[in-house]
């Protein structure tokens, strides 16, 4: 730690948060200057599509530290502000502004933007993304005024669909436009689709599967929509939640190995010794799944970060966890752990009809994946199972008369 007389940190998310929390926390005392286009201090994400598009929390509740822990951290934050090149020769970063700080470490934490609908299709500034709190912001407030009584959400994945569920829960019509045969077909099997399918019908959604978007046009003092079919779908507005772009830019301007993210080691580390990269921007190999991987999810944020944060000060401690992700739609607490392969046939423990059921994938009598539905306790006992490397007997799994434990 003694050649280190300044870090700085580019992203100001909730990855960049937990860097400089965990930077102060392991006894770093020297400069240390945060670089970040927003104006608020780190928070989280995950309730921006829940709580806060429902009116029900802010960034007084989302904030990872608040104003006077923020302060006794001794962060320099440069907000907002857009850091606009590194020069690795000379360990500079330069900024948009004109302003230049010198580094000894630099971890990249610049997460990334929702991605955005080819401009061709789109005609309307009726049309919104969601990613940041003053996206939620806005688009909350907008589904809570009394003319905003129809949405058009594109995008059958995580954060459509609970932008989709939080409309609902405060009174919208809501229609949903999959390109896609199935919802989250990427991230799981078939019948976990076909159950998110019949909950949002259920709960009064129209989804519209194998629904290819041709164009967004202004209709009236709202949106048209016209897919492939034919078909037309009016709204007041729409929403859509497509995936997200890796903010990769800067590094690769700085010829850093950039590859589905900015690629490090176990430890964060990029093909530069003194730059580091963690949370959404960052592929890291990974030890559970055997592959590399980009992860977006709220536990790699915070997790990665945290060991990034102490491989920058020479405490080299690989990220190495089991891959999480959970969603909540209506009365409905999804929750994936580990990996779950394409094609793969589950052991199911419970009901999928009753919404409370655990989906368990195995490669002989190892269990490598989990998809808990109101299954918490499940979900607990198998990632010890999981962590132990323990055998688990297949019989037993699907057998809720005993207890999983």
């Amino acid at each position: 730690m003694a050649d280190l007389g300044t870090v700085v940190v580019i992203g100001g998310g909730q990855a960049a948060g937990w860097i400089v929390k965990t930077l102060r926390k392991e006894g770093f005392e020297g400069r240390l200057v945060m670089i970040a286009d927003e104006i608020h201090l780190p928070y989280e994400r995950p309730p921006l599509s829940k709580a806060v598009l429902a009116g029900e929390a802010d960034i007084g509740t989302v904030r990872i530290v608040d104003h006077d822990a923020f302060a006794a951290l001794n962060v320099e934050a440069w907000q907002p502000e857009c850091a606009a090149s590194i020069d690795r020769e000379a360990c500079v970063v330069r900024t948009a502004s004109g302003r230049e700080v010198h580094y000894d470490r630099l971890v990249i934490a610049t997460g990334g933007a929702a991605r955005r609908l080819p401009a061709s299709l789109v005609k309307t500034s009726h049309l919104a993304y969601l990613r940041t709190l003053d996206d939620a912001l806005v688009i909350g407030q907008r589904l809570r005024e009394s003319h905003s009584k129809r949405l058009l959400v594109i995008g059958g994945g995580w954060i459509g669909l609970e932008v989709a569920a939080t409309a609902k829960k405060l009174g919208v019509d809501v229609t949903v436009i999959e390109g896609a045969p199935r919802l989250c077909g990427r991230s799981v099997p078939e019948s976990v689709s076909a159950f998110l399918l019949k909950l949002h019908r259920d709960n009064g959604v129209d989804v519209r599967l194998n629904a290819s978007l041709v164009s967004l046009d202004d209709f009236g003092y709202g949106v048209r929509a016209q897919l492939a079919d034919g078909t037309t779908l009016d709204a007041d507005f729409a929403v859509a939640g497509i995936g997200l772009t890796p903010h990769t830019a800067i590094a690769e301007r700085a010829g850093i190995e950039v590859n589905d993210g900015i690629v490090v080691d176990e430890f964060g580390a990029t093909s530069d010794a003194r730059v580091f990269a963690c949370g959404d921007v960052a592929n890291h190999p990974n030890a559970w799944l055997k592959r590399r991987v980009r992860l977006e999810s709220w536990a790699n944020a915070q997790n990665q970060a945290i060991a990034t944060a102490r491989a920058v000060l020479g405490l080299r401690t690989p990220y190495d966890e089991i891959p999480w992700f959970w969603s909540d739609q209506y009365d409905v607490n999804l929750q994936i752990l580990g990996d779950i392969p394409p094609g793969a046939t589950p052991v199911v423990r419970g009901d999928l009809d009753a919404r409370r059921a655990s989906l368990f994938f195995l490669d002989g009598d190892a269990l490598r994946g989990v998809i808990a539905i109101n299954a918490t306790r499940d979900l607990k006992v198998a990632k010890k199972w999981m962590s132990q490397g323990r055998a688990v007997d297949i019989a037993a799994l699907a057998d809720t008369a005993k207890a999983l434990a």
